[in-house]
């Protein structure tokens, strides 16, 4: 497949904390300690494309990613769907493990064009073994079983600060803190600077899982996956 790159967006950090306004979302509770932020306001109508520095949702953008064992590809799709009531752009995650499809997932998001902020409604997740569907574990939907939409990407980057990505009790509670900002990076798709980097978690599991994001570009590094193409489709 080729791929034609698209041009880095210009992008904005502040290395300080500042209040909930600077996010271009309401931030509850975010100063107290320990708090991670769950509840959102967005200032603008949420649209289903746009590009956050950091997040890009534009139809036919394609990133592609390896590690030993794993292929993961996320295409920005020429679809949207409406989840409580705002209508998302969805983009496909396809898995590959050892060659074998291992896992296709259908992801909602929507961006605040005056804050560039990307809030997360959901996904849609099938499991496969033996190329069947075999389960569906992590599946939610905003407005579903008291789940309620979350914070993808912040418009303004602020250092420290912890915000939930996923916001369906029980079932996807994903959540991120911003551990640093300026980074320089190297992936097998080239070297990039100015990166953003988050620690993600979530109670429902042990562990930690680290993502690198470059302006203009996106996610570049996901755990070990690191990133080896990117870019709009050539039509």
């Amino acid at each position: 497949m080729k791929y034609v790159r698209i041009a880095p967006v210009a992008f904005v950090m502040a290395a300080v904390l500042s209040h909930g306004g600077a996010w271009g979302v309401e931030a509850k509770g975010f100063f107290a300690e320990n708090k991670w932020t769950d509840s959102f306001a967005n200032e603008a109508p949420l649209e289903a494309t746009g590009a956050n520095p950091f997040f890009i949702l534009e139809p036919g953008y394609v990133l592609e990613y390896e590690n030993s064992n794993t292929k993961l590809v996320i295409t920005v799709l020429d679809e949207t769907k409406v989840v409580d009531g705002v209508k998302t752009a969805i983009v496909e995650e396809r898995e590959w493990n050892k060659g074998k499809l291992a896992e296709v997932s259908r992801n909602y998001f929507a961006i605040d064009k005056r804050s560039n902020s990307v809030f997360y409604f959901g996904e849609d997740v099938e499991e496969y073994e033996n190329d069947k569907v075999a389960g569906h574990g992590g599946s939610w939907l905003s407005g579903v079983k008291g789940a309620h939409w979350g914070l993808m990407m912040p418009g303004t980057v602020i250092l420290g600060s912890r915000y939930c990505q996923e916001v369906a009790p029980g079932e996807a509670m994903d959540r991120a803190e911003i551990v640093g900002i300026g980074e320089t990076v190297d992936t097998p798709a080239g070297k990039f600077t100015n990166c953003l980097r988050t620690e993600e978690t979530t109670p429902l599991e042990k562990g930690k899982s680290a993502k690198v994001y470059a302006p203009g570009v996106g996610l570049i590094c996901d755990g070990d996956l690191k990133l080896t193409k990117y870019g709009k489709k050539a039509k």
